[in-house]
Parts: structure tokens; sequence; C-alpha cells
């Protein structure tokens, strides 16, 4: 038999053994590759949400935790405006109310005179004039099944839908536009927003009006671009990203017990076999890459499961109440990583058995019973 037609055979000797090392893989692989989807789908909107309305950069309360827990006096929207090179700040407050069954629907309050300077296009009705009113995203109408002169309840009030709108933003598409200073009644935070979105001027510096706004207000402000300034601010997504580096660690460690148990026992099974390979002229170079073989097509096995497992498992929660809050991105770079991890687990769980395999004399090999 052909050396690799052996090292794909020999793993599936005790087919139930190898299956539950492989279902044990798979679901730590599952889990990486879920959580990695869902960490990229939250960078993604984050992004998309610190670019709403065509901004070029977005104020937030400094020293906050997370942007969408920032709380600003609203005096700072006039303040901002009067900065030199800013054509228009406009405030915003966010809230996360549950709607119906949607447990996070995303309501954002503007003044509507400013409404249109987030760039929604709204595709049935009109904009919101008075307070009673509510225009709700695409994905928001056809999740709840609602649509324009239908009403809405936000804390037992209603609110008549007025306007069906699309922004492309997964999180306003999802959620819905009122009145500002309605939504800060309902808040209890008049005179606060959460967040002040910057359109500069036309061949404007940005980063000198950044520098102007943060000399002048840093203390209570902190002017954000890109994710990467936004990382160095929110410990949200820190703990996201940390929790998914936790997840692969603890999967590396519980693959890799796995295999070295599946392959440890192999090899104990296969003693008197492994004498005849030496005796036959084997080295033990061969042997180790056989046994270290066996061991990748375990975990490589597995990582193609647990891929699939993954997926379908976002998909579920898609389907259920995820779908309208974070879009999934199914980012090359998680399913490199998911792969990575399980070659990884492959050689470090069956390091030790190849080793052993190595180590046994041929004499003794042939006389084990």
């Amino acid at each position: 038999m052909k050396f690799f037609q052996l090292i794909l055979k020999n793993p599936f000797r005790n087919k139930i053994r190898s299956i539950l090392a492989i279902i044990g893989i798979a679901i730590g692989i599952a889990t990486i590759v879920a959580l990695g989807i869902i960490t990229e789908g939250l960078k993604e909107s984050t992004q998309e949400a610190l670019k709403a309305g065509g901004a070029d950069f977005t104020i937030v309360e400094s020293n906050v935790s997370d942007m969408f827990l920032s709380t600003i006096d609203e005096d700072y929207i006039n303040k901002v405006s009067n900065i030199s090179g800013v054509k228009e700040s406009v405030g915003v407050l966010t809230s996360i109310q549950p709607i119906k069954d949607t447990p996070y629907f995303v309501v954002i309050g503007i003044d509507p005179s400013k409404i249109v300077l987030s760039q929604i296009k709204i595709t049935s009705g009109r904009n919101i004039g008075e307070e009673d009113e509510i225009i709700i995203g695409k994905v928001a109408s056809e999740k709840l099944n609602k649509t324009v002169g239908d009403e809405i309840s936000i804390k037992g009030e209603n609110y008549q839908i007025v306007g069906i709108f699309e922004s492309g933003n997964i999180q306003e598409d999802g959620g819905a536009f009122i009145s500002l200073k309605k939504l800060q009644k309902i808040e209890d935070k008049e005179g606060k927003v959460t967040m002040i979105y910057v359109k500069a001027e036309k061949n404007a510096n940005i980063e000198k009006i950044r520098d102007q706004i943060e000399e002048k207000y840093g203390e209570n402000l902190t002017t954000i671009a890109s994710l990467e300034d936004l990382q160095s601010v929110d410990q949200g997504l820190k703990i996201v990203d940390a929790a998914s580096w936790a997840i692969s660690l603890l999967a590396v460690i519980i693959g890799g017990v796995g295999v070295i148990n599946t392959m440890i026992m192999s090899v104990f099974e296969r003693t008197r076999e492994i004498g005849v390979l030496k005796a036959v002229g084997w080295k033990n170079r061969r042997i180790l890459t056989m046994i270290l073989g066996e061991s990748l097509i375990l975990t490589l096995i597995a990582a193609i499961i647990g891929s699939v497992m993954g997926v379908a498992a976002i998909q579920i929660l898609t389907h259920l109440n995820m779908g309208g809050f974070i879009k999934p991105a199914y980012n090359l770079e998680i399913f490199l990583k998911a792969f990575i991890v399980a070659i990884f687990v492959g050689l470090l769980g069956g390091f030790y058995p190849a080793y052993r395999a190595t180590r046994l004399e041929a004499t003794e090999a042939l006389r084990y019973e």
C-alpha cells in the first residue's frame, strides 16, 4: 500500500474513536468560526456607523468604554460647527429598545431638519415631522411586518410610521429614526446626544480639524475617524477580540488532548505493526511523518466540518434575532485562522504519540501482545 494511502486509511481503523475526536475538535472550530464571523460583522457595522451620513469623523465622549454609551452635551454641536473647516455637525442619540419579538431594536434620535444629512433614502412615505412620528428601515419593516400607516409601540407609547427608508447600514436599516427631542424625553436625556457626526468642508484638512477639536475640548470629547481609533477607546471590541483568542486557545487545548488520546491509543494498538515496519527498514522519520499525517487528517476533516457548523449556526442566528442588528461578515481570514488552529492542534496532539512510536525498538515491538 502506498505511503499516503496508509496515512488516509489508518485514522479510521477505529471509526467510533476517530469520529468522537473529530466531533470534539469540530465543535471548537465551529465556535472559532462563528465568533469570528460575528466579530467581523460587528466591526463592519461599527465602521459603517462611524461614517453614517457621509461623515468624515465622529465625536464621542472621552474615556467611554463603549461608543454607544457615550453622553455628550448638545451644546457641543454648535461649538464644533464653529471650528474652522467644519461644514456641518449633527448630533444623534441612540437607544436600544425591545420591539415586539425583537429585543435589540436600534432607535436613533435626530433633528428632523437634519435627517437629509444622514443620506438615507426614503423608499416609501415621507420624513418625520411630528414627535409622535417615526420612520423605520427596510429590514425592520420586513422583520416587524410593518409599513407606512402602521404603529410601533416604544415604552408603552405609540408612534405612527410615516416612512420606510434604506441606508445600506445594517444597524440603521434594522432600526428607526424619531425626533431627537422625543427620544431625549424617552431616555430622560434632555440636552444630551450619544455622538456627533462631523462633515468637513471640501479640501479641508481632516486631521487639523480633529486636532483643533481635541485641543479645545479634549477633556470631554474624542474624535474617531477609523476602526483603529475606536479600538483605542472602545473596550467592547477589545473584549470581543480577546474572547475570540481565548476560545481559540481553549479549542487548541481541548482538541490537542483529544488528538493525543486518539493517536496514542492507535500507536498502542499498532505496536506490532510498527515493529514490522521498522524491521523491514522504515526509518524513524518516516514513522514520525506517518503518525503526524494521520493526526493532521483528523484535524483537517474536523476543520471542514467545524467551518460548516459555524456558518450554519450563524445562519440560524441571523434568521432569529441577530438579523438587523449585526450583519455577518464572511471573511476569508476567519476560515484560514480556523484551519491554522486545526493544523496546530494536529501537530501538537500528534507529536507525542509519533515520538513514542519512533522510540519503539523493533524486537520489543514484535514481541508485543
